[in-house]
């Protein structure tokens, strides 16, 4: 008596042992080469990073605020990646479940003869009727942890759904905030168009005056219309694109095309003072991207384990409980009553190779994933070296091509000057003005990269990562998270 509970002892502790193993490798992050720091970024190499502010702690415009917070509210992007995250969670919830056992009921009543028994004689050929009723239960021991694995893939799909969110909201944010700066840009180079009309106009009113007076020729005011009527011609086709820009607002905020309110201008939009990358191996916790193709990392491991327990047998438990009565209001008593336990077991033999394929597709999918983590991780430093590299060189740029904006108006302001004095030609006039047009439309362009870049570099670095989800759409002004 001894020796049995001695061995049934030792069994029941191998089996518990080998419950808490699971077949197939235990998850290991891939390894990824990342550089000590950013390509130009600051000298000063600072833990914290511009990606731990919040989305309205970067973009402080006020109607931009409203407009991404009506973004990350209606956007039917967003709308369809929530739907997909519901999905990913039911699909967990069905993997979980194959842990537990299933219990279900049943019940058949019949009438016929002999229908019981094979026998031609059995019940005198009478025709009687049957009743069976009851409740069964199924259940996998998880003996080799296949179905665990199961359930480890199913959650790190769901996760990776969550991580999938977190980036189209992400990207929404910047695709507002980008689309807004291009707008106040175009609203920009609308306000230098009209100004440089006017002062087309105005030269060409003085050209006219002098030839009235018989002071200028036909020449001379010939070459003050075309100017004036080349200027006019681009008005027209920015006030075409500042429709088509409005329009792409109002879809990403999932309204109708229609007008976009905005009650400032594009150079009084701030820009932050200091701009902290942080270090390029916290890049791998904070971008979404970059984790959801972790998850999928993880989820490829756990279904090689899944493969693998498909080669070993299955061990299950079944009961059953009920009654079977010739009379339905006899299927309760206790003469009726029926009841059975048991436990099975069965195993793959020969699959004519279909075990050892999908173990194989495991494998590669495994390395798939790997492969595609380890590459989202490189594309994510070189988004952020991009937009440092960017964010400096348009600094640069800007400083040099304002200066050139300074020195057309004031040759401008000179020619006009020394051709009303008949110190110089109408050439000059007109070259003045030709050269300063495009140098303020390209000093304009300049400062909605300027903007676009710390966009592009607060997306790349994975800005907002600390916000909480109900914190992304439900803000105010200067509100912190908590």
């Amino acid at each position: 008596m001894r020796s049995l509970n001695f061995r049934t002892t030792l069994f029941v502790a191998g089996a518990l042992t080998l419950a808490g193993c699971a077949v197939g490798p235990n998850y290991k992050r891939p390894e990824v080469n990342a550089p000590v720091g950013f390509r130009d970024a600051p000298d000063s190499i600072s833990t914290n990073s511009f990606a731990d502010l919040p989305w309205w702690g970067v973009f402080k415009d006020p109607a931009l605020q409203e407009l991404i917070q009506i973004a990350l509210t209606n956007n039917y992007d967003l709308q369809i990646t929530l739907a997909r995250v519901d999905q990913a969670r039911a699909e967990q919830m069905q993997a979980r479940s194959e842990l537990l056992p299933q219990a279900g009921y049943g019940g058949e009543a019949s009438r016929g003869r002999n229908s019981f028994l094979e026998l031609p004689t059995a019940n005198g050929g009478r025709t009687m009727n049957g009743f069976v009723g009851g409740l069964g239960v199924l259940w996998e021991i998880d003996l080799w942890g296949r179905v665990r694995r199961m359930n480890e893939a199913a959650r790190a799909n769901y996760m990776a759904s969550q991580e999938g969110r977190r980036e189209v909201m992400i990207s929404l944010v910047s695709k507002v905030a980008q689309a807004y700066f291009e707008l106040l840009e175009l609203d920009d180079q609308l306000e230098i168009a009209t100004r440089t009309r006017d002062s087309y106009q105005r030269t060409y009113k003085l050209f006219d005056d002098q030839h009235a007076a018989g002071l200028a020729s036909n020449l001379e005011l010939s070459r003050a219309k075309l100017a004036l009527a080349s200027v006019s011609a681009n008005i027209p086709d920015i006030e075409r694109q500042i429709a088509l820009k409005e329009n792409e607002i109002n879809i990403l905020l999932g309204r109708n095309p229609g007008p976009v309110p905005r009650t400032s201008t594009l150079l009084s939009q701030e820009l932050p003072v200091e701009i902290p990358a942080g270090l390029p191996s916290s890049l791998l916790e904070r971008r979404p991207d970059v984790r959801m193709a972790e998850q999928k990392v993880r989820e490829a491991n756990a279904e090689i384990g899944v493969a693998v327990g498909d080669f070993l047998p299955r061990i299950g438990l079944t009961a059953f409980y009920g009654g079977v009565s010739s009379e339905l209001h006899n299927l309760t008593s206790s003469d009726a009553n029926m009841w059975s336990a048991a436990a099975g077991a069965a195993g793959p033999l020969f699959t004519g190779g279909r075990l050892k394929g999908r173990y194989r597709e495991a494998k590669a999918g495994w390395e798939e994933a790997k492969l595609q983590y380890q590459n989202t991780a490189l594309g994510a430093f070189r988004e952020v070296s991009d937009a440092l590299i960017s964010h400096r060189r348009f600094d640069e740029e800007r400083v040099e091509q304002a200066e050139a904006v300074e020195a057309g108006r004031q040759a401008v302001r000179v020619a006009t000057d020394r051709y009303k004095e008949g110190k110089a030609s109408y050439y000059e006039v007109l070259e003045a003005q030709q050269q300063l047009f495009p140098a303020e439309n390209v000093l304009s362009h300049v400062e909605v990269e300027r903007r676009i870049a710390i966009v592009q570099l607060y997306k790349s670095l994975g800005g907002g990562w600390t916000l909480k989800d109900e914190q992304w759409s439900a803000v105010s002004q200067n509100q912190t998270p908590k």
